[in-house]
């Protein structure tokens, strides 16, 4: 059965969090005064990962992403930037990740390197959302079943046990979208694509990108056949 990244199956993260960081701002303004500012969630060059690392919210672990102490790493990232001046907080200054490299090993494609270095053109999330050509036929088993994105290496790591389901209604998944069948995604067509994934974060793709990631992992509808 075809996999999109957990992430992607609700509303599209942009838009929900855009609207978070605005209430916030405006929760900022009526406790401290007429100050400036504005958010972002993965919408402009801003090191997040970094800034968050430096902020004492977590560590970067060896697949590259944000982990947080008893949290893990299912978690978005935003900021909002302000004209005044805040408390911060120390980063972590040890290497939870230890000696694990249950990623590394897990990642089909060997994206995820030593050094914690990521090879963009073996990397799932990017061949099934970023990028725009034809993906390397040897590669489909490896690809397969994921046809937008990819959440291997955050599923094999330990710091995940401490994962807990989100609340926020607008990123649960669609009942019809789970209810899928592998039939139905073989014969996924423009205006079904565009009623399940109105929206979302999966329009990142394209109605042609994602039936390209389905003819990709063997889902050819009868028309390409």
């Amino acid at each position: 059965m075809p996999r999109i990244s957990r992430y992607a199956y609700g509303r599209d993260y942009h838009r929900v969090l855009r609207k978070k960081l605005q209430s916030l701002l405006d929760y900022l303004r009526e406790q401290v005064g007429d100050i400036s500012g504005r958010g972002y969630s993965d919408s402009a060059p801003i090191l997040e990962r970094a800034w968050a690392a430096r902020a004492g919210l977590g560590w970067i672990g060896k697949n590259n992403l944000l982990i947080c102490k008893r949290q893990g790493s299912f978690f978005f990232l935003a900021e909002l930037l302000v004209d005044i001046e805040l408390e911060f907080d120390a980063p972590e200054t040890r290497d939870p990740c230890g000696k694990c490299r249950l990623c590394l090993d897990a990642c089909p494609t060997g994206a995820i390197l030593a050094g914690r270095v990521i090879d963009a053109r073996q990397c799932i999330s990017y061949l099934t959302i970023e990028y725009r050509g034809e993906l390397p036929t040897a590669d489909s088993d490896k690809v397969a079943p994921w046809i937008f994105g990819c959440d291997i290496c955050q599923e094999v790591c330990p710091h995940n046990r401490w994962s807990k389901p989100g609340t926020e209604a607008r990123f649960r998944a669609r009942p019809e979208l789970l209810a899928l069948t592998a039939e139905q995604w073989r014969e996924l067509d423009s205006e079904t694509y565009e009623r399940l994934f109105a929206g979302s974060a999966v329009q990142r793709a394209g109605f042609a990108g994602l039936r390209r990631n389905l003819n990709y992992i063997g889902l050819r509808s009868k028309d390409h056949e």
